[in-house]
């Protein structure tokens, strides 16, 4: 009688092991930490989506809609913006979200001395409780990029409770998971938080993110079965992927860009050619050729991009068309600034597809008279290198934003959190500052236009291609629809056993 009454047990237990079910996301690089205020990796942005909600977020349409706030409105000639919070959230550790909790984050992020969220609320004068489910944002001057912001990592949500521990070891969010642990550049678990308000609608009791930058390892593991969905498909393997009855193949065309990032500061990794003479930068331009690029490793997917804002943004200028691969005018603008050849180092992410790029430029960019030493380096670590100035030249993308403040202020002006080229041109601040309070489109467009005039000329930044997200999931998955922001968003989305 003991003997069956364990076995039953055991098959209660192996019952319930049985309906337990992971979702196991393949990322092609391992996230930076996990504080929203602090962090700045693509990837990071994908688990923060499940782990931290937001005041509002982006649909498929590209439109705000509201998440932890349920409505917004503006006054005072648009320098007031008030939210009205939700009153049915809890925090992972089980405090309750309210005014007091949003001002408290807001004011995190704007005052902490490493956010990188303060550029993005550098509008923000105040914030305000004006009851227990509505804040209040008083504006130094109107800004018709807040509300983009606030969909993103400066509208996300921590508990005002676990500040005074380490948030970057112990986030505690809002979201529909619940963080449970992190293995460095092995694994971030997250489990079903089961007081979410749509608990129903999430379906997986776990969430594995696992970092694999090599993409044919990323594709091998997923027609495995040991991943169920990757992000960013190699190009190269769109058309086995596409014929494969065991997988969905689903790309969308994105918000970002990809690109070469160039140290033109005052500091000793900064005092090369390429950083010093802009004559010099405009070769390499002209040496790459970003079809090349497109035809041989984006096979059609990476489409070359001159600026930081993508084709169907309205932002986008004709002003400033494609520069076509001219290998005899960049030699001639190299011999112009005094050099037969010049040398730098490439620093860039060490994942399949990033390689294949840098390894066709350094090719390319030969014939033209540079010699490009190529450095692979793990992407949070390159990242922080970047952040101290600690590059020459640097390839590297950005996921894109809604508003396209959120494609160029913070990386070309002087203080902008993310600007590690450490450009600074004071003509480029007052444009992009103006085009910030500016709400007309078209007013607005020309201001961005002159800022691209200069920056095209002096060339911070080198874009090569518009960012696509290409996923793939097993053909077991359902109900998950790609959106250009290129989170993956699981609320409705199912795994057949």
């Amino acid at each position: 009688m003991k003997k069956l009454m364990l076995s039953l047990l055991a098959g209660v237990a192996f019952s319930g092991a049985a309906f337990a079910q992971d979702f196991r996301i393949g990322l092609q690089e391992d996230p930076d930490v996990l504080d929203p205020h602090k962090a700045r990796t693509f990837v990071g942005r994908i688990v923060f989506t499940s782990l931290c909600d937001k005041l509002i977020d982006v649909n498929a349409s590209l439109e705000f809609v509201p998440q932890l706030a349920t409505e917004w409105s503006w006054s005072n000639e648009n320098k007031t913006l008030t939210f009205k919070l939700r009153d049915d959230v809890v925090f992972h550790d089980g405090t309750k979200f309210n005014a007091e909790a949003a001002k408290a984050n807001l004011d995190r992020a704007r005052t902490e001395p490493d956010s990188l969220r303060k550029s993005e609320l550098a509008s923000v004068d105040s914030v305000e409780v004006v009851d227990e489910y509505t804040i209040a944002l008083h504006l130094k001057q109107p800004d018709a990029t807040l509300l983009a912001q606030l969909s993103d990592r400066a509208g996300m949500m921590l508990s005002p409770a676990a500040f005074s521990g380490d948030v970057v070891t112990n986030p505690v969010c809002s979201g529909p998971y619940k963080f449970v642990s992190r293995v460095q550049n092995d694994r971030i678990v997250l489990e079903k938080f089961a007081d979410y308000r749509d608990a129903d609608e999430f379906h997986f009791d776990r969430l594995i993110f696992l970092p694999i930058p090599d993409s044919t390892v990323r594709l091998a593991n997923l027609r495995a079965g040991d991943i169920d969905m990757l992000e960013r498909l190699n190009p190269a393997d769109a058309e086995s992927v596409r014929a494969d009855a065991g997988l969905n193949f689903l790309p969308v065309a994105g918000l970002g860009y990809q690109g070469l990032t160039i140290n033109v500061g005052d500091n000793p990794r900064a005092s090369g050619p390429i950083n010093k003479d802009k004559r010099v930068r405009q070769a390499l331009q002209l040496a790459i050729g970003r079809d090349i690029i497109n035809e041989v490793v984006g096979h059609g997917l990476f489409e070359p991009a001159q600026q930081p804002f993508p084709p169907a943004s309205p932002y986008n200028s004709e002003k400033f068309p494609l520069v076509q691969r001219d290998v005899e005018k960049a030699k001639a603008l190299l011999k112009e600034a005094g050099h037969e050849t010049v040398s730098f180092e490439l620093t860039f992410g060490n994942n399949t597809t990033t390689s294949a790029i840098a390894e066709l430029m350094q090719a390319m960019a030969k014939e033209a008279g540079f010699e490009i030493s190529l450095k692979p380096m793990e992407f949070a670590a390159m990242q922080q290198e970047m952040k101290a100035g600690n590059h020459e030249v640097t390839q590297i993308g950005w996921s894109g934003r809604v508003d396209p403040d959120g494609n160029i202020h913070q990386f070309v002006t002087c203080e902008g959190a993310l600007n590690d080229s450490k450009y600074c041109n004071p003509e480029v601040d007052r444009l992009l500052n103006a085009a910030r309070v500016t709400p007309d489109v078209e007013e607005r467009k020309k201001l961005y236009d002159e800022a691209q005039a200069i920056l095209m000329d002096e060339l911070p930044i080198i874009y090569i291609y518009h960012q696509p997200w290409p996923f793939v999931t097993s053909a077991k998955v359902s109900g998950f629809e790609p959106s250009p922001d290129g989170m993956v968003r699981l609320k409705g989305v199912k795994l057949e056993n």
